[in-house]
């Protein structure tokens, strides 16, 4: 049934006789089933190495279609399971289902729902069974995909106050480069708001033509209008998730041009803007992501209290400004942060860069008042910037409506030193780490360690890639990607001791097997003309510093298309409802280098057995 299955799909196209390989990989997509046109290409010059002509005939199509498609492994897997090789019944489907996929509900609508879905045979549909065209349709699809399904949409409660979210956050979100003299650009934002992040950055300047600009002050980055910046945030805050978006605004603008951001964030944004509290004027706690579904924050400081905010919405507020003091300790490295002017000003002293030789830092408190207009200042509800003192003055001095932000090399002092007190902060406070002003490549930290300890906003350059971006697109898969995921309860209980460090009591061990078996279709490394990359993968842990962990398979050589490993891979995991798992397939190009091929990173909960 197969065969003639097959040749009625093809037949059409070998009616000449032969076909070459832009109509081989034109017909293989026909067969709804992924194919790479590189590999495609290597075994259709195999078949034809020796001939004249560079054409094949239906039974060469056949071979080929079998080489790249019937893989050894699914054959096994099916042999296993169909007692005469051809075709599975619903029942056999059932048993594999329950014993390879753990699959605990009834399986039987399931198995008719695979049958229906992925046969292709219509006769074979007809009678309840699966071919081994179907079987394999069915292992390639996202049903078999290792990543949980019913994480693919929002399955957590979404209830809880905002800090005990964390957030996915972006530092710098209008750089698409560098951080001293690469672009700036919307694309910055409609990117990372399609990938679901839902903390954005906008530096704000003094533009002409009373016109403020966002760029990054000090640099030679480009400039582009606050304006443009905001209708894109119109057009796209909720197209990946209905959740809170926040603009975290770094505003360096005159009380002229901020009332000018606060008209252009009303009338650009109308309804989507959240200008006044949800219910009570009378904040006892921060609301719930849920209630603030397609409403969008304005983060930075305020003047005074949010109740007189309130009161003064009704009254014309134009023209009028406010003071806050803004207390510097300026010795201290982190207010070096990426705001700092990173090229000396004319006759401005520059502020210590972290490359000097390190001088023991005097500590001088320097109380700088910055002008905010009160039509700004009233757009803050729930997200008011507050400059971070010491945990002790937030216990005693912070509402819970007001937020720090807390760069790198700071946070990770905090984290090595005085973790309980970190996590106790975040449990009440939304806190926001920032990457060090040093990183002009627009490098990035790694944000498990902040995770580790509660905090909501760990901003990265979303625009770099690496392992740190890697690690963030994966945590956010979580819960449907829609940017927001419950903290486990030790992050969020305001008596909790839990620390990265020493997990006591909050551990929950749970152990992990991993069999690698193979890889299909691997992309062609660079560095390999042939086509034949000795590919390795490895499997790591990222976590609390206990979980960490890398281990990798052996190398398995010159095979791309189907490297078989058959290895088992065994981790106990202390903490894993923070831990995240990342495969990474590399090419080994000699005993000191290898080349990165592609990569895959999920929470550890959200892992599928099977």
């Amino acid at each position: 049934i197969s065969h003639t299955w097959f040749l009625n799909i093809i037949q059409d196209e070998f009616r000449t006789g032969k076909i070459d390989l832009d109509s081989t990989m034109k017909l293989l997509e026909t067969l709804k089933l992924p194919f790479n046109f590189t590999h495609v290409k290597h075994v259709f010059k195999k078949t034809v190495d020796k001939r004249k002509t560079h054409m094949i005939n239906i039974e060469d199509f056949r071979a080929i279609y079998r080489a790249i498609v019937h893989r050894a492994e699914f054959q096994e897997l099916f042999r296993a399971y169909s007692p005469n090789n051809k075709f599975l019944a619903d029942t056999e489907l059932i048993q594999f289902l329950r014993k390879e996929q753990y699959e605990t509900e009834t399986c039987e609508m399931m198995a008719l729902e695979i049958i229906l879905k992925h046969e292709p045979i219509e006769e074979v549909r007809k009678r309840r069974q699966m071919s081994f065209e179907g079987f394999i349709r069915y292992m390639n699809s996202e049903d078999c995909s290792i990543f949980k399904s019913e994480h693919r949409s929002v399955y957590q409660d979404m209830n809880y106050p905002l800090c005990d979210y964390f957030i996915s956050s972006s530092h710098n979100t209008y750089l698409i480069s560098d951080q001293l003299i690469g672009p700036s650009d919307l694309w910055g934002y409609i990117s990372a708001l399609l990938k679901g992040c839902r903390c954005l950055e906008i530096d704000c300047w003094d533009g002409s033509d009373n016109e403020p600009v966002v760029y990054h002050g000090h640099t030679f980055t480009s400039k582009i209008l606050f304006s443009s910046v905001i209708q894109v945030i119109d057009k796209y805050a909720f197209v990946a998730s209905d959740y809170p978006v926040v603009l975290s605004l770094e505003n360096h603008c005159s009380s002229q041009q901020q009332e000018v951001m606060a008209e252009k964030l009303e009338t650009i944004l109308g309804d989507k803007l959240l200008t006044s509290t949800i219910g009570d004027t009378e904040i006892t706690q921060l609301p719930s992501p849920e209630a603030l579904k397609f409403k969008i924050l304005v983060k930075n400081k305020k003047v005074g209290t949010i109740e007189e905010g309130m009161l003064r919405r009704d009254l014309d507020s134009h023209g009028e400004t406010g003071e806050v003091s803004d207390l510097e300790n300026i010795s201290d490295e982190d207010e070096i942060d990426d705001k700092a002017s990173l090229l000396p000003k004319n006759g401005s002293t520059k502020r210590k860069s972290e490359q000097n030789p390190p001088t023991p830092p005097r500590k001088k408190a320097k109380v700088t008042f910055i002008k905010i207009a009160l039509a700004l200042s009233d757009l803050v509800i729930y997200t008011k910037s507050q400059k971070f003192v010491s945990f002790e003055h937030s216990l005693a001095n912070q509402k819970c409506y007001e937020n720090n932000s807390i760069g790198e090399s700071k946070a990770r002092k905090f984290v090595k030193h005085s973790a309980k007190d970190f996590v106790s902060h975040t449990s009440r406070f939304i806190t926001r780490i920032y990457p060090k002003g040093t990183r002009t490549t627009s490098s990035n930290y790694n944000p498990q360690e902040f995770w580790n300890v509660g905090c909501q906003m760990v901003a990265l350059n979303f625009q770099t890639p690496g392992v740190q971006m890697e690690l963030q697109n994966g945590k956010f898969l979580d819960n449907g990607g829609c940017g927001y995921i419950l903290k486990p309860e030790f992050l969020r209980d305001q008596n909790s001791t839990f620390t990265p460090q020493n997990v006591g009591r909050y551990s929950k061990p749970m152990s992990l097997s991993i069999r690698l078996i193979s890889g299909h279709q691997l992309p062609p490394s660079n560095l390999s003309k042939t086509n034949k990359a000795d590919p390795l993968v490895h499997i790591e842990i990222y976590g609390v510093p206990g979980d960490q962990v890398k281990k990798k398979s052996s190398v398995v050589k010159s095979n791309a298309l189907s490297p078989r490993w058959d290895e088992t891979f065994s981790f106990t995991v202390q903490v894993p409802e923070l831990a995240l798992i990342r495969f990474c397939v590399e090419d080994e190009i000699s005993l000191v280098a290898n080349e990165f091929l592609g990569q895959y990173t999920l929470p550890l909960l959200s892992l599928s057995k099977g």
